[in-house]
């Protein structure tokens, strides 16, 4: 909690990432890191309202279509009791290949 009370905005970050996990282990054909991996190239959060402890998110994450070597995930962070919007926020994800570091093409995606 921040100063004033409410969950800090960091903290909206690790929300995100968490959902980010979530997301890939659902939509990827394979495991993450054994030739390549997402890496975080940009990260953005739009705050809605302050997020007051205790409360419940839920967090949908939504991605564009994948380019070459990289996607945006959008995330909708919502209060779970009323359905309340409290953050949107993006992500640009690139695929590395994790001996070189070079950019390499997104791997098949489940995004039904």
């Amino acid at each position: 909690m921040d100063a004033g009370g409410h969950v800090n905005n960091s903290r909206f970050f690790t929300y995100f990432e968490e959902a980010r996990v979530d997301w890939l282990g659902a939509t990827l054909d394979g495991p993450l890191f054994v030739d390549s991996g997402p890496v975080l190239a940009e990260a953005s959060c739009d705050f809605k309202q302050p997020l007051v402890h205790p409360a419940t998110l839920v967090i949908d994450v939504h991605a564009t279509l994948p380019g070459t070597s990289s996607l945006k995930n959008i995330y909708d962070a919502a209060l779970k009791d009323s359905g309340e919007r409290v953050a949107v926020g993006t992500a640009v994800l690139v695929w590395v290949d994790v001996e070189t570091g070079e950019p390499v093409p997104v791997p098949d995606l489940n995004l039904q």
